[in-house]
């Protein structure tokens, strides 16, 4: 998508006696409800959302259905198939697949929302700054954003979680979303610097609004569609992080700690290919899978929603 696709802005002829106020919020109303509008006849974003919704209504409510706890070992039932009492079937200690795949998929969207919510705040906060004020701390903010986007993150995120010990989700998740902020801030700024020379920009300057106020108001509204779809795509690429992570047995530690990521880990260390143990390590990578291809056919989704060239009337 183009620059302008993004940051349409709706022009409002206002009358004298006009609340201004009104009218933008009309024109917001009005927007909201056209996008709304074609998303709802959008097959692949309805499509994707049923799809992640119900990967979340699992993970959100079968820790609480399932009848066995993620490491519980069930007497008589090692390397089961899947079948009417074990619908996944069971690992080499007995334990049920089924209950780990939910708690994985919690663990999994947990790791998706911080590790992305945190990039995406700290990459916009960054790109709104540095495209706005300009000058040398826009110059300042760049030299950063260049330093973290030179740094290979999926190495200094094997390096923190080896020797400093930190294993747990909450914390692998603030590094994944620490390092994965620079390609925010750079698109946000970009688009940033295409709207601050707009009249309304100015025209809010005139009025004394201050740098945070105009950026709340004025610029972030005008790239709400562009914003949504960088945290769709930050949660896809957490969620893949963490799962790598994981995999490479640098995952969560502790009493009842349960990933996708984890559970092939598992598969790998116990030799489930070679046993044939297939449903051990293709059902947590199938989830991945879907979650993530669920996300990324989304987003193309919204790039034709947001974008009138692609729209289908």
């Amino acid at each position: 998508m183009t620059t302008n696709d993004f940051a349409r802005t709706d022009v409002v002829a206002e009358l004298p006696g006009d609340d201004p106020t009104s009218a933008s919020t009309a024109v917001a109303v009005r927007r909201r409800n056209e996008t709304l509008y074609f998303a709802l006849r959008n097959a692949k974003v309805v499509g994707a959302l049923v799809v992640v919704g119900g990967m979340l209504l699992v993970g959100l409510v079968g820790p609480h259905l399932v009848a066995y706890s993620p490491t519980e070992r069930i007497p008589g039932a090692t390397m089961l198939p899947p079948s009417g009492e074990h619908w996944f079937g069971t690992t080499m200690q007995g334990q049920d697949v089924l209950s780990q795949f939910v708690v994985g998929l919690r663990s999994t969207f947990l790791v998706g929302v911080l590790g992305g919510g945190i990039a995406g705040v700290v990459g916009m906060a960054i790109g709104f700054v540095a495209g706005y004020r300009g000058g040398l701390l826009d110059e300042l903010l760049n030299m950063l954003t260049n330093i973290v986007l030179v740094i290979p993150g999926f190495v200094v995120l094997i390096i923190i979680n080896a020797y400093l010990g930190v294993r747990s989700l909450p914390m692998q998740a603030l590094f994944i979303g620490l390092s994965s902020w620079p390609w925010v801030a750079r698109a946000v700024r970009s688009q940033t610097l295409s709207l601050r020379s707009r009249d309304f920009i100015d025209l809010a300057r005139m009025s004394g609004l201050r740098t945070g106020a105009i950026i709340r108001r004025e610029i972030a509204p005008n790239m709400y569609s562009y914003l949504f779809m960088t945290f769709v795509l930050l949660f896809g690429g957490a969620v893949l992080t963490a799962a790598a992570l994981d995999f490479i047995g640098l995952g969560p530690t502790g009493p009842g700690a349960m990933s996708l990521g984890l559970m092939m880990n598992q598969a790998v260390q116990w030799s489930a290919l070679n046993l044939q143990l297939w449903w051990w390590f293709v059902v947590p990578g199938a989830g991945i899978t879907i979650i993530v291809g669920a996300l990324y056919i989304m987003n193309v989704g919204l790039d034709e929603v947001f974008n009138p060239k692609l729209r289908e009337m």
